[in-house]
């Protein structure tokens, strides 16, 4: 082993992300245990759950959040609106509440229901760091009150775009350099 890759191994092991587990599922999203989200991250990954919540105003705009460059995966690309995992014994729409409150500080007065509305799995490798195989939720949040509070930490960047015209010109916005799963999920939303 070169000293960088010890080096990488070393910095792998400080990572957050060792010290947090995520939850293993199969291809229908049945839970298979937990594994730490660094190994289900690296090397070959762990097929694990997820899910991206996918937040809009009453126009049709949804609220695209640019991922800290802090993140370990896809940092700086924009997320359609917040992606993460839930604990075990978290459901999506739980771990959706929790995750709007503390990246963008939006509080369940602002909007009436968390819909989920679709399920898929997917596989991406991101060059040099990991990968993600997960199993996504798909939920949808129309906000009454559009006030936003965000962790800059977790956010660089907020933007609220017009959701049709995004997924029939993705062309206007190549310079986003959106989040796989999103674009996966906003495809699938239109088919």
């Amino acid at each position: 082993m070169s000293a960088d890759e010890a080096s990488g191994s070393t910095e792998d092991a400080l990572h957050e992300n060792a010290e947090q587990h995520v939850v293993a599922v199969d291809a229908e999203d049945n839970e298979q245990g937990t594994v730490n989200r660094l190994e289900a991250h690296t090397g070959d990954g762990v097929r694990h759950r997820a899910f991206t919540s996918l937040v809009f105003d009453g126009d049709g705009n949804i609220l695209l959040a640019q991922r800290s460059p802090d993140k370990r995966l896809w940092d700086t690309y924009w997320d359609g609106t917040v992606a993460s995992h839930p604990v075990k014994g978290q459901t999506q729409v739980e771990a959706t509440r929790q995750r709007l409150e503390e990246e963008l500080g939006i509080t369940p007065d602002q909007y009436d229901e968390i819909e989920l509305t679709d399920r898929f799995e997917y596989r991406r490798h991101y060059p040099n760091e990991g990968l993600e195989h997960e199993v996504c939720a798909v939920l949808k949040i129309s906000l009454e009150d559009t006030s936003l509070d965000p962790d800059e930490e977790e956010v660089a960047g907020l933007m609220w775009v017009p959701y049709e015209r995004l997924h029939e010109h993705p062309e206007w916005y190549r310079q986003l350099r959106l989040c796989p799963w999103f674009e996966i999920a906003m495809r699938r939303d239109f088919e």
